[in-house]
Order: C-alpha cells, then structure tokens, then sequence
C-alpha cells in the first residue's frame, strides 16, 4: 500500500500527474503466484527487455540493464533482481489487441489506389477545425506533397489509423513501413461503433471485415460512416532493415510479437517487465515489456498486446478482449519502498 511519504519514490515508476492522496495502490507478490510463471520461455521476454531497457531513467534501472547486456540465465535474472508488483490490485483488468497490417498501395494515385496516407503537416494545430477526418478526406492537404503512399481501400486506410503502424506493399514489388507522427487532435469516435448503434451493422459483424463488406456495399454512407470519427493520424515513412523485426513503439525501438504490450504510462514504467495472465478462449500466461502505448489504454490493469504483422495476427487481435491479471516487475528496492511490508 502506498503511503503519502511514499509519492517521491513512486515517480521513479509513475509519471505522477494527479495528487498525493489520488495515487494508486501497490500489493508486492512472490514468483510462485504467478500463474505458469515457470513454463514461460524467459529467455524470449529478456531478449525482448534488453531492446528498450536502457531508456528507463529511473536510477535503480541502470545496473540491471548492464547486467541485461551480459546475456545472464534469463529466469534466475529476473527472480534475482525484480520483485513481482500489482499496480492497484482492486482494479479489474481489461486485455485487447493490436497488430501490423500489411496494405496494398502505390506512390502514385492511380487506379485503384486513390486513399492517402499522409505525413504530418508542418505547423500542426491540436484541433484545427479545418482537419478533420472528414476536411482531410475532402482535400484538405491535396497539393502539399503530403502523401507517402496511396492504398487501395478506404477501410483498410482507416484501420491503420487505429494500428498506429503498418506495411504498404507497393505496385513496384518494394515494401515500406509507416509509423504514427502525429495525430490531428479531434477525439478519436469508433465508426463501427456508430453504425451498431444506428442498426446498421451487428455488433457480430463490428470487425474490419465486417466495415469493409458494408462499406463496399455502401459506398457512400460508408465514407461518411468512417468520418464520423474526426480522429486522424499521421505517419512517417521507413525502410524495413529486417523483415522479422516489428514496428517501432512508444520507446522507438523495435517491438515484439506476443513480448511487447501496450500500457498507461501514468501507472506502468515503459520499458519494465510486465506479467500477463489473460484469460479467456485463448488464454495465455507470458512475460511481456511495456514497450508502447495507446490512446484507449488508460488505467492501471489496461493492456494492449501486439500479435505481430498480417492478417494471422490481426485476427488473433481483434478476438481478443479478455480479462486477467497484470503484474509488474520492479527492481527490488523500488518494490521496498512502494510496499514495505511486501
């Protein structure tokens, strides 16, 4: 439990923007209550922890990332020099999804491939009412060399957005990667939320499969369906150096299949270790690294996990909304001070 002396020590771990008495709650554990935690491939989560470590701050972290460096037996690394943390252990948790999607497109508008993809405009203002989604899709940014690539399906477009990243296979057989730059401002509102609502769609068919078959039947609600949400994001445009390496996250370095997660940053220090036992159809125990974040993850047992790149992986992402437990692994003497009786 964290006490009001406490809250300095805390914000070695959480980017403490609220007050004192408003601070969440820490419970210390031991490694033998987590769930299947000797069955995990550690040296997997340590190869994934090593990728970000050096970029914690937090003075405690240096010397475990050092000794990260020198490939130790990845289990007993762990057990040795971390200590287990419930972050707010009342709070339920909730674990969603996300994915790289693979698009098709061109670098030039031809043919099919009429949607943009567009980097971010110089002189960006937070909620400029002349860039709206809807603005942005009328022309808005025509004619200022904005346009990374065109692809070949509105929805798909749309869904990137979401993603925050993604592969476009171009005409010419060269793929590029895009990742997020920036957004426009305006709040982010789920068109296929809207259309459940409105009876247009089942919430059964709320999936990107679902909007893209509704938004080919109906082309022009469809446009106006996806405007509906004002959020719109913009990327920036990289060479793929390694085919199996993920995107870039939050900590821009590259991110993991099934070892990177997504988290709230005002409660989870980016770059720790984190256990994750999900529940649901296909449950999973593993330790991951809070590598990224999220507009929609907020809290402090809200997770999103990244499945990796394609169309496996994005159905793998969008079944997954199940609940669970997360857990964090802090160096011990940040663990002591935040649970001393732990």
């Amino acid at each position: 439990m964290m006490r009001l002396g406490q809250l300095a020590a805390a914000c070695l771990l959480v980017l403490c923007t609220e007050q004192a008495e408003a601070g969440p709650d820490y419970k210390a554990i031991r490694f033998d209550q987590l769930l299947g935690w000797q069955f995990d491939n550690h040296d997997e989560a340590l190869e994934a922890f090593r990728k970000s470590c050096m970029d914690i701050r937090a003075g405690e972290w240096a010397p475990l990332c050092a000794l990260a460096e020198t490939h130790p037996p990845a289990r007993a690394f762990f057990e040795t020099f971390f200590t287990p943390v419930i972050v707010k252990p009342e709070a339920r948790a909730l674990f969603t999804g996300y994915f790289e999607p693979i698009l098709n497109g061109s670098l030039y508008k031809v043919g099919p491939y009429q949607y943009p993809i567009y980097s971010k405009p110089d002189n960006l203002v937070a909620g400029d009412p002349d860039l709206t989604r809807a603005a942005i899709d009328n022309g808005a940014l025509v004619h200022k060399g904005l346009e990374i690539a065109y692809v070949d399906d509105p929805v798909e477009a749309y869904y990137l957005h979401i993603q925050g990243s993604g592969r476009i296979r171009l005409t010419n057989g060269n793929t590029i990667r895009v990742g997020y730059a920036g957004e426009n401002g305006h709040v982010y509102r789920s068109a296929a939320g809207e259309l459940v609502r409105q009876g247009e769609i089942d919430y059964a068919d709320a999936s990107i499969e679902g909007l893209k078959a509704w938004v080919k039947a109906n082309p022009e609600k469809g446009m106006k369906a996806l405007e509906f949400n004002q959020s719109y994001v913009f990327f920036e445009r990289f060479e793929i150096q390694d085919e199996n390496s993920g995107p870039k996250g939050a900590l821009a370095r590259p991110i993991t299949a099934l070892r990177s997660v997504a988290v709230d940053p005002k409660f989870v220090q980016l770059g720790a270790p984190v256990w994750i036992e999900k529940g649901g159809q296909n449950a999973f125990r593993r330790l991951m690294v809070a590598q990224d974040v999220g507009s929609a993850i907020k809290g402090p047992q809200r997770a999103d996990i990244f499945f990796g790149t394609g169309d496996a992986a994005g159905t793998a992402a969008g079944n997954t909304k199940n609940s669970g437990r997360m857990v964090v692994l802090m160096p011990i003497a940040i663990a002591n001070r935040l649970d001393p009786e732990g």
